[in-house]
């Protein structure tokens, strides 16, 4: 937890209590489904929760942003961005089902009522969202073209509507084949753990 609130001091009391409650929760959900690595559940919050909130760096969305959560397994990046923006609507999807139930207790416990967990593919989702978020599943573009059909046009952040990745390593190739306007964020810019030192967040818009 030092972790988060070294670089968010000025989170709530009740903020600070939903995050708390992640590394019990996990670990406990872990022993069923295997939605964290078992070496990785040690390192919650530095590896899965600080690095979902590193879109939480980038952009302060607007209350009333509605947020989508693409291949959200356990929640990440979804649960921890809900709890940092609670005037923010989430929605969180997975094709697969048992991650879902997941995050529908997860959330739950929490008393996260602006989280919208639902088990589906993108091409499913039928409603429009000012921002798409997720971890690196699959090459950026093929993101891409998945997504850019859900994502509303008109803006209401300082930032343009669009895709917000997590992505670490090498990502030269599939931005050169990204036919559209993008910034990447280097991550060690805003979080001084060498885990960051190859991460960053990428705004396809």
């Amino acid at each position: 937890m030092e972790i988060i609130t070294k670089y968010f001091p000025t989170l709530t009391p009740v903020q600070l209590h939903q995050f708390a409650q992640l590394q019990q929760l996990y670990t406990d959900w872990n022993t069923k489904i295997n939605v964290v690595s078992r070496k990785d559940i040690e390192n919650l919050y530095l590896h899965h929760v600080l690095h979902s909130l590193s879109i939480a760096r980038i952009i302060r969305f607007q209350p009333g942003t509605y947020v989508l959560d693409v291949g959200t397994g356990g929640g990440f990046p979804g649960i921890p961005l809900a709890i940092f923006f609670p005037e923010v609507q989430f929605t969180l999807i997975d094709s697969i089902g048992k991650k879902i139930k997941v995050v529908e207790a997860v959330s739950q416990t929490l008393g996260l009522d602006n989280v919208e967990p639902r088990w589906s593919r993108v091409q499913d989702v039928k409603q429009k969202f000012d921002f798409v978020v997720s971890r690196a599943v699959t090459r950026l573009p093929d993101f891409w073209e998945w997504v850019k059909g859900v994502i509303r046009r008109d803006s209401i952040n300082h930032l343009r509507n669009g895709v917000l990745y997590i992505k670490g390593g090498d990502m030269e190739q599939e931005l050169q084949e990204l036919n559209r306007h993008y910034h990447v964020y280097h991550l060690t810019n805003y979080f001084y753990e060498e885990f960051f030192e190859t991460k960053a967040v990428v705004h396809i818009h």
